[in-house]
Formats: C-alpha cells, sequence, structure tokens
C-alpha cells in the first residue's frame, strides 16, 4: 500500500466519479482504476460500489478512509514542514445552511489558527448540497436542522452518505424581521397576521420537496413567496418590500446587523408551532480533526449563550 494509493481513494471518494478523479489527478481513468482495484486487493476490501451514476463508498470502505485520511493528513503536515516546497497547507471546510451563528463560529475558529498554514473554506448552500458536500469528504462539518416533518428523510439521505447527525440546540419557530416592519413591535405573530407581506424563502432547486426547506414550517402553503439564493439578499427584501422569513431565533447582530429584530411565532389550529433540532453532521465513525473539534466547541460556545441569555 502506497501514498499514492491513499490519496487516489481519498480523491475518488471525494469526488464520487472515477473520470473526475482522474481529471482531478491528471492521470487517466484506466490507469487509475488499476490503482484502485490493486489497493482493494491488496487490503482484501471493497473500498468501492461502482454503478452507472458513479462510485459510493462501502461500509468497509468507509472505515478505510478513516484511517487513510488520518494517514494521509499527517504525511501532509510532513510535507509542509519538511517537503522540498513547504507550502502545503491543510484544509477544512463547513458546509452549511444559511446560519449566522454556523459563520460566527467559524470566524472564532480562524481567529485560533494561522491562515498561511491552512486552507479554510465556508460554504453557506442548499440542504441536499450541506449532506452531499460531507458525504463526499469535500467538507468535513455540515450544519443543518431536523424537525418532526423532514426527520425521517433527513435520516436516510444522512445513512445513504455514511453521515451521522449530532444534536446542538433545540428550537420553535420565531418570525424574522426588520426591526421598522409594521409588525415589528407585536409581542407574537400569526400567519394570518403575515398575510399581507411575502414569505422570504432560501432556494433549494427546481423540484425540491418542501423536507429540504431551511425555514422551519416550511411545509405549509404561503400565499406571498420570494426565494432568494443568500443571507445578504434576504436581509435587504425584509428592508424593501417589509419580507419576513421563519427561523430558530437565533441571530448574530455582529455579522447580521442590527437593524433586524425576532417575534415569538404564534400558533392556530391550522398551523402548529414546531420544533428545530439543529445539529451538525460528520462521516460516521471518523473522528472529528483538531481544527473540526475547535469548530464544534465554537458553535456550542455560541448556542449556550443562548441558552442562557434566553
Amino acid at each position: 500500500m502506497t501514498l499514492q494509493q491513499i490519496k487516489y481513494a481519498i480523491t475518488v471518494a471525494e469526488k464520487g466519479s472515477m473520470s473526475k478523479a482522474a481529471d482531478s489527478l491528471f492521470i487517466t481513468q484506466s490507469a487509475l482504476s488499476c490503482a484502485i482495484r490493486e489497493l482493494e486487493s491488496e487490503t482484501g476490501v471493497s473500498i468501492f460500489l461502482r454503478t452507472a451514476r458513479g462510485v459510493t463508498l462501502t461500509p468497509d470502505g468507509t472505515e478505510f478512509l478513516m484511517y487513510a485520511n488520518r494517514v494521509y493528513q499527517q504525511y501532509e503536515l510532513l510535507q509542509e514542514k519538511y517537503g522540498r516546497n513547504g507550502n502545503v497547507k491543510r484544509k477544512f471546510g463547513v458546509s452549511t445552511q444559511h446560519y449566522s451563528f454556523a459563520v460566527k463560529a467559524f470566524v472564532e475558529m480562524v481567529k485560533r489558527f494561522d491562515t498561511l498554514t491552512f486552507d479554510f473554506a465556508i460554504r453557506e448552500t442548499k440542504t441536499l448540497e450541506v449532506i452531499s458536500d460531507v458525504g463526499s469528504m469535500k467538507s468535513e462539518i455540515g450544519v443543518l436542522y431536523k424537525s418532526a416533518f423532514n426527520g425521517r428523510i433527513i435520516d436516510r439521505m444522512l445513512a445513504e452518505n455514511g453521515l451521522e447527525f449530532f444534536p446542538l440546540i433545540n428550537c420553535r419557530a420565531y418570525v424574522y424581521l426588520w426591526k421598522n416592519h409594521p409588525l415589528a413591535r407585536e409581542s407574537s405573530l400569526s400567519l394570518e397576521q403575515l398575510s399581507e407581506y411575502p414569505c422570504l424563502s432560501f432556494e433549494q432547486g427546481d423540484g425540491v420537496a418542501s423536507y429540504f426547506a431551511e425555514e422551519i414550517l416550511g411545509d405549509r402553503e404561503y400565499p406571498r413567496v420570494i426565494r432568494s439564493s443568500d443571507r445578504a439578499t434576504q436581509l435587504n427584501l425584509m428592508v424593501g418590500l417589509n419580507g419576513y422569513t421563519l427561523c430558530s431565533g437565533i441571530t448574530c447582530d455582529e455579522l447580521n446587523g442590527e437593524e433586524y429584530t425576532t417575534v415569538p411565532f404564534r400558533e392556530d389550529e391550522e398551523n402548529r408551532n414546531s420544533v428545530m433540532e439543529i445539529g451538525y453532521i460528520c462521516k460516521k465513525y471518523n473522528p472529528l480533526s483538531d481544527i473540526a473539534e475547535v469548530y464544534v466547541d465554537e458553535v456550542k460556545r455560541y448556542l449556550d449563550n443562548i441558552k442562557t441569555e434566553g
């Protein structure tokens, strides 16, 4: 078994395709396939399951990659310190639904490391892409929520990608809007009161079911809906159109500004409140790296302060 074979296996798992991995490694697909077959023969396990849609890790392959990643990370550290070029950077990525607290924790985590020697990435993206990014090891950590409505679907998607969910906090629904919104000073808000204003939602892609909506109560029918793809645009729509969204109530004024507020959602017989179970996902049986542990600690610290305050 060679470091080159390990690198090949890691790249195939990240890309989810032999052809894409071969392009990334600048070798032919046949040479890559041959190297993977030799590795599987030597280890005595089938690392990948080949399908018409690409390749996926087998249970044995998931376990193998857990150890292989640790070995290759140590190799990269040696290269960084003693290699000829001395410029190999350790990589760490987070993929998340659009949560300001996840970005705030990322900021605090990065402050504790030298950005000259680390390659950091944070991706605010669609729910399915959060799962895909962590499943393919593009990101080590993903942040998303489950509820009674979407829990079974999300759990199935996580299992298919060899991922595990770790809960962080449970939240009830809040209405998030501009501080000068006509309803901003209400003690609570119902969907009937909000019916005159556009409900703002993060776009999830064509044909994607409401199970993957980032907003709690995403299964409800709203008379006015505007979709956007990023948090800054959504905040602008709150100001320009008196839009609102339904969220966890966890906000970060430091990043989003102090021009926005949250009001508790008031349920009625037709529109019951629900619980968001926000947590992080990672590869099952794969120990977190030291960087990932720091990030998770920063998320927990931020959320613990939220719990203390309210």
